[in-house]
C-alpha cells in the first residue's frame, strides 16, 4: 500500500520553490511574476507556494532574502496614532540598519539596485505595490506624498550608513529620530 504525505528525509521542495521564484521574479519583475508560474518552475502545486511562504509578497521578500517583511513595515506605519506614524516608522527603519543581519541584506540590496536595472525594476515594483500604495491608500495621503516618505529614507540610509557622512553617521538615533521625524510625519499627514 503506497504511503501518503509527506515523504521521508530531507526536502528539496522550499529550496527548488525560492530558486524558481529567483527565475520568475528576474525575468518578470514583481509584476508580471505569478504564484503560478512560480509553481510550474519548481514543479509543485502552487498551493504548496502558499503553504511555505503565504502570499507573493511573502515568497518573494524570501526568495531576495529581504531584511524586512512589508506587511510589518505597513503595520507599524498604521498602528498607532497617526501624528506619531512617523517617527515609529523611522524608529523601525533605524532598528533594521542597525541589526547585524538586517543591516548586512540592505546594504547588499543597496549595491544590486544601484548596478542592476532589473533588479532596481523588480523592488521598485514591490516598493510600490507592497508598500507605498498601501500606506497612501490607507492614510488617505497622494501616492506622491508616499513615494517622497520612500526618498527621504533612502536618502537618510545612503548618508548615514552607505556613504556615512558625519556627523550623521555617529549621531544617535534619538537624534535622527528628532531631526528627520518631523519631516516624514509631514509626508504622512493630509
Amino acid at each position: 500500500m503506497a504511503r501518503t504525505g509527506r515523504r521521508p528525509g530531507p526536502t528539496q521542495t522550499r529550496a527548488d520553490i525560492l530558486a524558481a521564484a529567483r527565475g520568475q521574479f528576474g525575468a518578470h519583475g514583481f509584476a508580471g511574476a505569478t504564484i503560478r508560474a512560480i509553481a510550474a518552475e519548481a514543479g509543485v502545486n502552487p498551493a504548496l507556494i502558499h503553504h511555505f511562504f503565504g502570499t507573493k509578497e511573502q515568497v518573494f521578500v524570501a526568495a531576495l532574502n529581504l531584511p524586512a517583511n512589508p506587511a510589518v513595515l505597513v503595520e507599524t506605519i498604521l498602528d498607532g496614532p497617526r501624528e506619531q506614524a512617523g517617527e515609529r516608522l523611522l524608529r523601525l527603519f533605524l532598528a533594521l540598519w542597525t541589526a547585524p543581519e538586517p543591516s548586512r541584506a540592505f546594504l547588499a540590496l543597496v549595491r544590486s539596485v544601484s548596478t542592476n536595472e532589473r533588479a532596481a525594476t523588480m523592488l521598485r515594483e514591490f516598493v510600490e505595490t507592497a508598500i507605498l500604495a498601501r500606506v497612501a491608500e490607507a492614510l488617505d495621503v497622494p501616492k506622491l506624498r508616499a513615494t517622497g516618505l520612500a526618498a527621504q529614507l533612502i536618502g537618510l540610509a545612503m548618508v548615514r550608513y552607505v556613504v556615512r557622512v558625519e556627523p550623521l553617521a555617529s549621531a544617535t538615533d534619538d537624534e535622527v529620530v528628532a531631526l528627520v521625524a518631523p519631516v516624514l510625519q509631514h509626508y504622512l499627514t493630509p
